[in-house]
């Protein structure tokens, strides 16, 4: 019987159990660099199987909160190889999220004040997060503007020289594609967010193509072993929805599965919420077996509100790697507790967007020693 403490493979990634540190943003990277303090954070919790990064921008206008992290300047890239090579020295295995919001930002975090790009002007009725003095504030995102279809093509660049500068440069050992939660590539998956009337946009086909054109370009660059991608298929996360998303995600895993990429991240339900949507009924096994049937071979993250009992059966009835994310927050040894079966600390829900160190590195492990 499959546990969820035994070591596994996926792709090129050697990890020493089934556990994954999802990714969580917590708005500490002034200036886009991840600050002194994200190389104690990561290293704490190394004892993840995965590490999967908070999101990272991959280009200045993939921005679009204040204080996240990013990949595409030299002093970011320095920054974080500190974090890796500390990951790394306590035995852990580390990807990037690379992160492109689309419409979820505001003109005060984009190149010279531009509106955001969305695959159409359509904005978003949500907030993001804008830090002034250290207090965080929410405010509702700017409307954003159409991108031209040949845009695109710079955009693909954008995410394969990240890829590239985050395994080369910064040391990560792959790289996971933020394609959920109402983001860029998100965006153009779903009708709500997409009424292009280009190659881009209107049949399923056309919705899938600029994010499988994305993973397809980053797996090219730098191998399927090292590339993971995320998919939320019904989260209202971000205000974006779509009336068939079934034939929707079985479309792009069917596209994905030839791609060999090391695993997808599957969040199902609502994104930090519930997991069963009532207005929107997903069937991730048949999602799952569209994609094993087609050929794919990565391996099957399941995430969403999971403990250790729930988790230890979804790795008894076939998922290959369960993902959590906010019991990190206050648990940088989640596996040892998790395995001890020990009580989980809660976090200080204050403390998780902006800030330095409280909330942060300060959370203890049950033995201090670790």
């Amino acid at each position: 019987m499959s546990s969820l403490f035994e070591p596994f493979r996926a792709g090129a990634l050697k990890l020493a159990n089934r556990i994954a540190m999802a990714p969580l943003t917590r708005n500490r990277s002034p200036g886009a660099v991840p600050g002194p303090h994200a190389v104690d954070y990561y290293r704490q919790r190394a004892s993840a199987g995965l590490l999967i990064t908070e999101a990272t921008a991959i280009s200045h206008q993939g921005q679009g909160y204040a204080d996240v992290p990013g990949l595409y300047a030299p002093e970011q890239l320095a920054a974080w190889k500190q974090v890796t090579d500390a990951v790394h020295a306590a035995g852990g295995c580390i990807v990037t999220q690379m992160w492109h919001v689309g419409r979820i930002s505001h003109t005060s975090l984009q190149p010279g004040g531009a509106a955001p790009v969305a695959p159409s002007a359509i904005t978003a009725k949500t907030k993001t997060v804008l830090i002034e003095n250290g207090v965080p504030s929410f405010v509702q995102t700017s409307a954003p503007r159409a991108l031209e279809t040949a845009e695109l093509p710079g955009i693909v660049a954008d995410y394969v020289r990240a890829a590239k500068a985050a395994v080369g440069e910064a040391g990560f050992d792959g790289v996971e594609i933020h394609a959920a939660n109402g983001y860029l590539i998100d965006q153009f998956f779903k009708s709500g967010s997409n009424a292009r009337t280009d190659a881009y946009g209107g049949s399923i086909d056309n919705r899938a193509r600029f994010g499988l054109e994305v993973t397809a370009a980053v797996v090219a660059a730098i191998g399927g072993g090292r590339v993971g991608i995320r998919l939320s298929p019904v989260t209202p996360a971000n205000d974006v929805v779509d009336g068939e998303s079934q034939a929707l995600f079985e479309h792009v895993l069917r596209g994905l599965a030839p791609l060999g990429l090391a695993y997808l991240h599957v969040i199902e339900g609502a994104t930090g919420g519930a997991r069963e949507l009532p207005d929107r009924p997903f069937d991730y096994a048949a999602a799952k077996a569209a994609y094993r049937q087609a050929g794919g071979q990565g391996a099957w993250m399941v995430n969403n509100g999971y403990d250790g009992a729930t988790a230890a059966l979804a790795v008894e009835q076939g998922a290959d790697l369960v993902a959590f994310g906010r019991p990190y927050i206050g648990n940088p040894d989640l596996v040892e507790r998790l395995k001890a079966g020990a009580p989980l600390a809660e976090s200080d829900r204050s403390t998780w967007y902006g800030g330095g160190a409280k909330g942060y590195t300060d959370y203890p492990s049950l033995n201090p020693h670790h």
